[in-house]
């Protein structure tokens, strides 16, 4: 398992790495992504679902896939995780997450609209996948155990010894294999801002090995992610950002700059 810790001595050599990651070639054209994209069939979807509610995924009818790291960005309540946990669901993830071999259900919470959803496959076929997610991560620690003595060659993780970031990047770090297709639901809950940074090279290094992420996160730091497509769920749509243009950058960046005077305007000093 790799695990940045940082420190002044280290930081000149992490961000160093960073920008020699942001200069290499990663990420793959369309045609070589397991998934290459989706569209949506409406007409399998209720006409008064809460679906047709939210804005972004009421005027969705297709998207493509056009790097291998796609990040969902956007406001509680719209849709990004709600749309991740459907094409997960479509790609055959179980829907609290875990393998495509995992079949439990404590809480059945998803929507219908995975299966109004239409993928569009690449000529890759991925070898290995995990839906990751911060919310249920209690749940899957408990099916890894069950399901590693289950099975003879299972090595047993012991999740529930550790604490919740541990066990959550150690499951991460032992799931991400090349060429792979891997779905992940706000990872960041878990997970301190080092973790996140370990977080972070573990995904870019996995995707230089052809594998597909989709994510969803409010971090600045995994939104920074190098050659990442950001895609934005605000203002009614879903359409490309820029790093810099999202809120959970400015909101950050001006909370840091200005803390004295954000925390005095919040609270009407």
């Amino acid at each position: 398992m790799v695990i940045i810790s940082l420190n002044l001595e280290l930081m000149h050599g992490f961000w160093a790495r960073i920008v020699n990651l942001e200069e290499e070639t990663l990420l793959e054209e369309n045609s070589a992504l397991p998934i290459r994209g989706f569209s949506i069939k409406w007409d399998k979807i209720d006409e008064n679902s809460y679906l047709r509610k939210i804005d972004a995924i009421s005027s969705l009818e297709r998207l493509s896939f056009k790097k291998n790291i796609t990040i969902f960005v956007g406001e509680n309540g719209s849709g990004k995780s709600t749309l991740l946990e459907a094409i997960a669901v479509s790609c055959g993830f179980n829907p609290e997450g875990g393998t495509r071999n995992y079949n439990f259900s404590t809480y059945d919470s998803h929507s219908e609209l995975c299966e109004a959803i239409r993928l569009i496959r690449g000529f890759s076929r991925p070898q290995w996948g995990y839906f990751l997610r911060a919310e249920s991560f209690y749940n899957v620690a408990s099916a890894e155990e069950v399901y590693s003595r289950e099975d003879p060659r299972g090595i047993m993780q012991q999740f529930h010894k550790k604490s919740h970031g541990e066990s959550f990047l150690q499951l991460a770090q032992s799931s991400f294999k090349g060429r792979g297709l891997y779905f992940l639901d706000e990872p960041e809950a878990a997970l301190s801002p080092q973790r996140q940074l370990t977080l972070l090279i573990d995904i870019v290094n996995c995707a230089k090995e052809n594998a597909q992420f989709v994510m969803a996160t409010h971090s600045p730091i995994l939104l920074g992610i190098p050659g990442a497509e950001l895609l934005s769920f605000d203002e009614g749509e879903i359409k490309p950002i820029a790093y810099e243009d999202t809120e959970s950058y400015k909101i950050t960046k001006l909370f840091l700059e200005n803390k004295e005077k954000m925390l005095k305007h919040l609270f009407h000093e």
